[in-house]
């Protein structure tokens, strides 16, 4: 018997869509994935991640040109404003906070010195280190730009309460280990195929 048009069964088939690809979840930890086995949200997140990590690049490049620096040398003047104290601070102190290497650190360090925007000191600590700090041009460079800092950080993390800044500090935190575990995996991983070669 051949159904109706307008029969319940013909209404039916009609609203049954061909199946697509779907994403397979990408992720093994339960708590990223929603009640319907779903990672969508996961999967935004990640996406504006991207977006937050490409325009936080954006602005500190703005910033860096604005005082005639490369974005990651301006990020590295900051670092040193922020921790050189009345003494200084170390280069791998700086690597550290910044999250790369002490040989980047020193590359960089030596550039900005023959800019004449950091001074390197002698580590009465460590005969084989330097401390950095901004010279007296490097200060008035970035005391110069603060207004500007501002407007940016402003409009950047304005959205923010005191209670989500807290709750996005600690997340970045646990980020930047986790991070920091996948970079260590893919290296693994990396090496162990090069091998394999």
């Amino acid at each position: 018997m051949k159904a109706s048009l307008g029969s319940p069964l013909r209404a039916k088939a009609q609203k049954r869509k061909p199946a697509g690809y779907r994403l397979p979840v990408t992720t093994s930890l339960t708590a990223l994935v929603d009640n319907k086995k779903s990672d969508r949200q996961f999967r935004r997140l990640v996406q504006n991640l991207l977006t937050v990590a490409r325009r936080l690049g954006i602005a500190r490049d703005y910033l860096g040109r604005r005082i005639d620096v490369t974005g990651p040398q301006y990020n590295l003047l900051m670092n040193v404003a922020q921790f050189q104290g009345a003494t200084g601070v170390s280069v791998g102190s700086v690597a550290r906070a910044m999250h790369v290497s002490s040989s980047f650190v020193t590359a960089e360090t030596g550039k900005l010195s023959d800019d004449g925007l950091l001074r390197k000191l002698p580590n009465p600590f460590d005969r084989r280190g330097a401390l950095l700090k901004l010279s007296p041009l490097g200060r008035t460079k970035i005391h110069g730009l603060l207004a500007e800092i501002r407007a940016v950080n402003g409009l950047f993390f304005g959205l923010l309460t005191a209670e989500s800044f807290a709750a996005l500090c600690a997340s970045a935190e646990a980020l930047v280990a986790g991070s920091r575990e996948a970079m260590e995996y893919i290296a693994r991983m990396e090496e162990t195929s090069d091998n394999s070669l």
